[in-house]
């Protein structure tokens, strides 16, 4: 860190409906200084040229598994958790270089709290990587997406997946998140594809055990982020208030109208859909996805097409970890293929993340933020792809990334 001035082609600050520039950034320690046409120079400070390039705020995934692997999902989840948590550092690190300088993990697999352990170490500088904010565990019912007990069989009693059928057990689940650190909530409404045993078009909570899961969250003060497939279970999670709804691959008119009407994020997860598109034509998919994603795949396209018509609050997220994070960065091409704007796009891996995360230091260029910044060639408003060349990655203050740095052998 220190001081240095950021000579910029063009600027996009998050929020506005174009491109400014050229302009200048002075940054100072880990914040924003002063933003103009020019800016002063104090002694020492240090000019990076970055004026062929557009700039951005760091980008924000607010969907990953870091500690988590999917195509070896049931054998990886046996690993440690201090196997779980140095691999996802290395993951995490090898992220920001993409631009990524803030990431929420939704749930690791594990009986201990690797994620939150991971987020500590980056808080307090014992070692370099994006901001992190977590939801350790993945809440679910019995035979819930989150119920991975189906890999093993009946005879093994493995404590990876919390699991909780009666009232008294969602609310200790709830409470133990909060005692051990996790900032949010994550939860299961209904089945997923990649976990045996349960249907996405399925609800698996019932009404009053998602409302008191919810409840005991908001007594605490945390927000609920809520995986979910089936209409219905759309409208369940926003009825109970979750702030966010993750992937809602069946979603419908009248569930969207809710979202928008209650002010509900979705966080759609759009290039995921792509990756198990191809690997279902390429017969890789995971035998228990193979036929709940060959029945559905139609109709959560259609439904990624109507959340990009909407008015509802979509934050960019991946679900990074059930594929690979070098193609995380996809997402933006996802969106926009989907019928989302550039423009919608880049303030959804932004502005719009960081108001879902409740980080209001984040998102945005401005005077008195966070300097995280990123950097790419080419106009990604004119072509959302630009969004995979950034080659500048800033995080408070801190240079990651500088043009000309070699590629790693995962960005070849």
């Amino acid at each position: 860190m220190g001081t240095c001035v950021l000579l910029c082609g063009r600027m996009f600050d998050g929020r506005a409906d174009r491109l400014t520039g050229p302009v200048e950034i002075l940054v100072e320690d880990d914040r924003i200084a002063e933003i103009g046409p020019t800016v002063r120079r104090p002694p020492d400070v240090r000019t990076i040229d970055l004026s062929g390039r557009t700039v951005s705020p760091g980008f924000i995934d607010s969907h990953v598994h870091l500690t988590m692997d999917a195509a070896d999902l049931a054998r990886q989840t046996l690993a440690s958790s201090a196997t779980k948590a140095l691999k996802g550092l290395s993951i995490a690190r090898e992220y920001m270089r993409y631009g990524f300088t803030t990431l929420r993990d939704m749930g690791c697999v594990d009986p201990d709290f690797p994620t939150v352990d991971l987020r500590n170490a980056l808080a307090a500088g014992l070692v370099e990587g994006p901001r992190l904010i977590v939801a350790a565990h993945i809440i679910s019912s019995s035979g819930g997406h989150g119920d991975l007990r189906g890999f093993y069989g009946p005879r093994w009693d493995i404590p990876v997946s919390a699991i909780a059928d009666d009232a008294g057990a969602i609310k200790a689940l709830v409470r133990r998140e909060h005692a051990f650190g996790s900032d949010w909530i994550k939860t299961t409404n209904t089945g997923g594809y990649f976990s045996p045993g349960d249907d996405p078009a399925r609800v698996t909570w019932f009404d009053d055990e998602m409302n008191l899961l919810a409840a005991t969250a908001q007594q605490l003060g945390m927000p609920v982020a809520v995986h979910t497939g089936a209409a219905d279970g759309c409208r369940q999670a926003i009825r109970a208030g979750a702030r966010s709804l993750e992937h809602a691959y069946l979603i419908d008119d009248a569930a969207l109208a809710m979202a928008q009407q209650a002010g509900t994020f979705l966080v759609p997860t759009m290039q995921m859909t792509r990756e198990d598109l191809h690997a279902l034509h390429e017969h890789t998919l995971p035998c228990q996805a193979v036929w709940k994603f060959s029945r559905d795949s139609g109709t959560i396209v259609d439904s990624q097409r109507l959340i990009a018509q909407s008015e509802v609050k979509i934050a960019y997220g991946t679900d990074c970890g059930m594929f690979p994070f070098s193609h995380g960065i996809l997402e933006f091409q996802a969106m926009v293929a989907a019928g989302l704007t550039p423009l919608r796009a880049l303030r959804a891996a932004t502005s719009v993340a960081a108001e879902l995360l409740g980080q209001d230091d984040i998102g945005v260029l401005a005077v008195g933020k966070h300097a995280d910044i990123v950097a790419m060639p080419g106009d990604p408003l004119a072509d959302i792809s630009a969004t995979a060349g950034v080659d500048f990655v800033m995080k408070s203050g801190r240079v990651y990334r500088s043009p000309g740095a070699p590629r790693t052998a995962r960005e070849k």
